[in-house]
């Protein structure tokens, strides 16, 4: 992914070339909320901007997020800052071979001074859910999540429990240790409205990173984040995010891109109807940060990859080739016209 915004500025300043703009939607309150998080999260990390970028992002698009990386990269870390920074309740779970699903969701308990049962809510009952190791855990425990992630609410025993907003997974996963994993099922992959890559810290960062652990003599700083975002505030942002305009034009510009998937010689299995909601949100959710209340193509091409990287399978002969999605992506997205 190309153009990381920076948000540390209010909004995007235009070019010389560009007419300056209005915003339609006072986008103030966004700005501000990306800022003071960025802000806090970066006491501790560093560099790791697309990660905490797409993020960020995931929490204004009301979306769930997969981040993917070795270890050692901060991943969990990165969660539990912005966990952190949120005035919300956190709740961490780690996956294993031997989790059920009503270690999740929760399960009936049986009240003897009722003589009734009584439902005992599991930790999935949270407003941000940290999953560390999404893939430890095999399908069934995995199906546990499909109807929390996509309608807000858990049904047991035949009644729903609906979810308090927001509520968000943020899952880990380890892409080079593969013994003791369960490839994720495609219908709840499908329900990620990111998958974060995260890679090595560039030279410069990982001095910086050095640094910071010798002058702190502990392993981390947590402790230095504060929470500076309240639930109303970010609900109402969210708001305003859905508001965020889409010409008609871009929408189609959307629906083709993800149609190139399903009619490429090099993928298997083309991305759903869902990916284009998905990546419709996810835009208008990019172009707030920046500092717009409408999207532009470049912000649509800019998160393709995180989007949609995690919805398509490639043949196996693309795949004993070494060819990455995003590499698949980026031509499909260069062959639809840009609308003008």
């Amino acid at each position: 992914m190309s153009d990381i915004p920076n948000t540390d500025l209010p909004q995007e300043e235009p070019s010389s070339q560009e007419v300056p703009f209005k915003n339609r939607i006072d986008l103030s309150g966004v700005q501000t909320l990306v800022g003071k998080i960025r802000a806090e999260i970066r006491k501790v990390i560093v560099g790791q901007d697309e990660m905490i970028d797409l993020l960020i992002c995931g929490l204004l698009a009301d979306g769930h997020v997969l981040v993917e990386g070795v270890p050692g990269v901060a991943k969990t870390l990165t969660v539990r800052l912005l966990a952190k920074t949120l005035d919300t309740n956190f709740s961490r779970i780690q996956f294993t071979p031997d989790l059920m699903p009503a270690d999740i969701i929760g399960t009936s308990v049986f009240n003897s001074k009722t003589a009734d049962f009584e439902f005992k809510k599991g930790p999935v009952f949270s407003n941000l859910v940290l999953i560390d190791e999404i893939n430890r855990s095999p399908a069934k425990t995995q199906s546990a999540l499909f109807e929390v992630m996509q309608e807000r609410q858990i049904t047991v025993d035949g009644v729903s429990h609906v979810m308090q907003r927001p509520f968000l997974v943020i899952a880990t996963q380890n892409p080079i240790e593969h013994e003791g994993t369960y490839r994720l099922p495609e219908a709840q992959l499908d329900r990620f409205l990111f998958k974060v890559d995260v890679g090595y810290p560039e030279l410069d960062d990982e001095v910086a990173i050095l640094e910071g652990a010798y002058q702190r003599k502990t392993d981390s700083d947590i402790a230095s984040v504060n929470a500076v975002v309240t639930a109303e505030e970010l609900n109402s942002q969210k708001e305003r995010v859905s508001e965020v305009h889409v010409e008609k034009e871009l929408m189609q510009y959307i629906a083709r891109i993800v149609n190139e998937t399903r009619n490429s010689s090099s993928i298997l299995i083309g991305a759903s109807p869902r990916a284009s909601v998905y990546l419709m949100r996810a835009a208008q959710a990019w172009a707030a940060m920046k500092g717009r209340d409408f999207i532009t193509p470049e912000d649509v091409k800019e998160i393709i990859a995180p989007s949609l990287r995690h919805r398509i399978t490639l043949t196996p002969e693309r795949e004993m080739e070494g060819v990455l999605p995003d590499t698949i992506l980026k031509q499909l997205a260069d062959k639809v016209e840009v609308p003008r």
